[in-house]
């Protein structure tokens, strides 16, 4: 049985016009047309809907029963349709969103507030990787928006423009150095540093440029977030290289000084990372839109 929703609106509409003249006029067809619609329902329902005579029609007791059901129905069909038009305009449905942790601590919390308190009905599912990790799951499809440091991650991922940070020397208050205001890293080369996840982009833009300057780069030990790095840099156990806007978050509380690198690394631009713009779903277009902002 296939059950037309024209037909079942031309029902609801004859039942509540008491005459399917009437009915066929409101929604917009002709009487030969709506007489034949309902004749074809009552075949497929197999019961007469109307008792016809010379003096007009008659709802039937299996019409009065179908009239809720049909009723039931189109709100149903009505409901769907409101709710996919809800998930084209993005404004319900879920976003799966990596970023590297430079991105995470410095910018995402408050776009994030915003853009949930606009959309309380997207769910936004957001995963800390490093940025090689973050460019293969945007290209294999494990997440729809990817946010990590500028380079070249390949043809199956296309980048855009976020954000600028800028990387800082991380140390104790009570360091020889902390009285400068800037250094260079070949000046702190002979020190031990506390590093960042393995493969990350801060590791390898300390490696590089230890490489450049000839020294090698004393890396102490490798943690998994800036919290744990500070951690580790006030308890004398090295120094650290992070972004100014996460330091901050430190500094204060754990007694940290932050020295700027005079390094042409150091400013950095964030990206945002997408397989392509036209295969995004609605709610991951509006959010990137609204990152972008």
């Amino acid at each position: 049985m296939r059950l037309d929703p024209v037909s079942l609106r031309l029902f609801v509409a004859a039942m509540e016009e008491g005459a399917i003249a009437r009915a066929a006029e409101r929604e917009h067809l002709a009487a030969s047309a709506a007489s034949r619609r309902l004749a074809d329902l009552e075949q497929q329902l197999g019961v007469a809907l109307f008792a016809r005579s010379n003096r007009g029609t008659e709802p039937t007791a299996a019409a009065y029963a179908l009239l809720d059901l049909a009723r039931g129905v189109l709100n149903e069909l009505d409901g769907i349709a409101t709710q996919m038009r809800g998930f084209g305009a993005g404004l319900r449905g879920h976003v799966r969103v990596a970023a590297n942790i430079s991105a995470i601590t410095q910018f995402l919390p408050a776009q994030l507030q915003r853009f949930m308190a606009r959309h309380p009905q997207v769910d936004v599912r957001l995963q800390e990787q490093i940025s090689t990790a973050i460019a293969r799951s945007v290209a294999e499809n494990a997440a729809d928006i990817g946010i990590l440091a500028e380079g070249d991650y390949g043809e199956r991922v296309t980048l855009l423009p976020y954000r600028s940070d800028e990387l800082v020397l991380v140390l104790p208050a009570g360091h020889a150095l902390a009285r400068r205001r800037r250094v260079r890293l070949a000046e702190v080369l002979d020190h031990e540093f506390v590093g960042t996840h393995p493969g990350s982009a801060i590791n390898a833009a300390l490696a590089r440029g230890a490489a450049e300057a000839g020294r090698p780069l004393k890396l102490r030990m490798q943690v998994t977030g800036f919290d744990a790095l500070c951690l580790m840099v006030a308890a004398g156990l090295g120094l650290g290289v992070m972004p100014r806007g996460s330091a901050l978050i430190y500094r204060s509380a754990l007694g940290l000084r932050t020295l700027t690198l005079a390094e042409p690394w150091a400013q950095r631009r964030l990206m945002l990372c997408v397989r392509a713009q036209g295969e995004l779903p609605g709610v991951a277009r509006h959010l990137v839109a609204h990152l972008q902002d």
